[in-house]
């Protein structure tokens, strides 16, 4: 399966959330599929390919931290000390696995995107940053005035967006003295430059 998904097909992947995360969980990741196909379309992008990297971004959220350290360890990827801590990290990777072996998808950029949406990546793709903004911005993550503007700009401008994504969620770590990843900053920065190199460009062609 590549960039599509059969109605028929999106309800068994439902119907299997509901059997491993709480409802509040499964309304969240609808919430997700929806505001990434709404963005992507309002930024030119595939909107199916965003819909159905929204629908699978957390179907390893709940999987147990032993799980998730040996399916990244099956696939080679990096567990450095941070996520050695926090195995919850990886669910964002193990997330992608899942979606590729039990639902078929073969789609690059979509398994990227899934993967990315927790620590995001520099230079990552428009689709990742679109399910990086809307796993952070969809409506029941609740209202403050940082997640306001942070819809705002998202239909302003997406580079932006990523990098006020990414401030919340330091917000959020600094505040309960958890561990950072590495990756949170060097992703905000990255949006941070790129946005501002945007918006230099559209003051140009203005």
């Amino acid at each position: 399966m590549k960039g599509e998904l059969s109605d028929e097909r999106r309800q068994e992947v439902i119907a299997w959330l509901r059997d491993r995360v709480p409802e509040a969980r499964v309304r969240h990741i609808l919430g997700v599929e929806q505001l990434a196909g709404e963005l992507a379309q309002h930024h030119g992008l595939d909107v199916e390919r965003a819909k159905i990297a929204g629908l699978m971004h957390d179907l390893a959220k709940y999987f147990p931290p032993r799980e998730l350290l040996a399916r990244a360890e099956t696939a080679g990827i990096e567990i450095d000390s941070v996520c050695l801590a926090n195995p919850h990290l990886l669910h964002a990777d193990a997330s992608a696995m899942v979606a590729r072996e039990q639902f078929g998808i073969e789609d690059r950029a979509i398994l990227e995107a899934i993967a990315n949406h927790t620590l995001g990546r520099p230079e990552m793709s428009p689709l990742s940053c679109i399910i990086f903004v809307a796993d952070a911005a969809e409506p029941s993550r609740g209202t403050s005035s940082a997640l306001e503007i942070l819809r705002r700009v998202s239909w302003e401008n997406l580079y932006e967006s990523v990098g006020r994504a990414s401030d919340c969620s330091l917000q959020h770590l600094l505040e309960r003295r958890y561990l950072i990843h590495p990756r949170t900053i060097l992703t905000r920065n990255w949006a941070i430059a790129r946005s501002q190199a945007v918006r230099k460009l559209r003051k140009k062609t203005d």
